[in-house]
């Protein structure tokens, strides 16, 4: 593979930054790949795994020059970076993004950004519940899908070669409008999340089944809901707040539907159980044959480290 920039800045070094870095330097996509977290702490851990080629003081610094700048903050912040960064970014550079919320993304960003720079937003519908810097992978992104958000306006070329490096990282990505992908993630992740984090929670509020009893007897489901509500709670309060209205869409129908299992389990209606989990199981089937999970023991999971 050959290298599509020459530089490459990664602003925010969390698990998506690290695994970009790690996917890179494994397909040799990048010439150069400078780094920048607000925290001393994370930039020394940075240093000492190698990860990216130079890790700098500031963000500004780390734009310098970079052909590609990504933001891989919380939502939440994307713009006040945007705003740090706008004087020091490279005339022709492409600015993007990791967040999983699009249409707040662009009104934060957008407005910073210089004429002469293109912003290609992005959002790879990949991730693991753990963060930080050690926490990144090579293999994050591989047959999993990279949403391309272009604004209006965008440089096809600029697109065009943003794709071309996610493609290189092993992703497959699609194009749609920003409202669109809100609501798509609000579907597929933000509710899922919701949901998880309000059933450990009832968990919690349960004194009549004791920790140990949640703890040992976990495997039969809710396991897997602890492993979503583990993910990083910044990222995810940042997520609601700038999505707010396709997650509240999202979980009205939602609210919906449970109200009809729990009136078809009040009155005993089997035939409409076996429908509606006939049809879910199904969807099930689904993602198992468009390669987004395996149907081996153990839910599917393979552990990557």
């Amino acid at each position: 593979m050959s290298v599509i920039y020459d530089r490459v800045a990664l602003i925010g070094l969390g698990l998506i930054a690290s695994s970009m870095f790690w996917a890179m330097k494994r397909a040799g996509l990048a010439g150069e790949v400078t780094g920048y977290a607000r925290s001393e702490e994370t930039r020394a851990v940075a240093r000492e795994i190698g990860l990216c080629d130079r890790i700098c003081g500031s963000a500004a610094e780390a734009v310098e020059g970079a052909d590609l700048v990504v933001l891989c903050v919380p939502v939440g912040v994307m713009g006040a970076v945007a705003e740090e960064i706008a004087s020091a970014l490279k005339p022709g550079a492409t600015v993007s993004d990791v967040g999983s919320v699009k249409k707040a993304v662009i009104e934060a960003v957008g407005p910073h950004l210089p004429d002469g720079v293109h912003f290609v937003p992005a959002h790879p519908m990949a991730g693991t519940e753990h963060s930080g810097p050690r926490s990144g992978f090579a293999e994050l992104f591989d047959n999993k899908y990279t949403l391309i958000v272009p604004v209006e306006g965008s440089d096809r070329e600029a697109v065009d070669r943003l794709e071309q490096l996610w493609q290189a990282m092993g992703a497959r990505t699609d194009e749609m409008d920003a409202d669109h992908h809100d609501l798509v993630c609000a579907v597929t992740s933000h509710t899922p999340h919701l949901i998880a984090y309000t059933m450990v929670g009832v968990a919690d509020d349960l004194r009549r089944v004791t920790d140990s009893e949640v703890i040992k007897y976990s495997a039969a489901g809710f396991r897997d809901f602890t492993r979503i509500a583990a993910s990083d709670p910044t990222m995810w309060r940042d997520v609601f707040l700038t999505n707010k209205d396709a997650t509240l869409e999202v979980l009205g129908r939602f609210t919906e539907e449970l109200f009809a299992l729990q009136r078809a389990i009040r009155t005993g209606d089997g035939d409409l159980l076996h429908a509606y989990f006939t049809r879910t199981r199904s969807i099930r089937r689904g993602i198992i044959d468009a390669g987004q999970d395996t149907d081996a023991p153990d839910f599917g999971r393979v552990k990557k480290r």
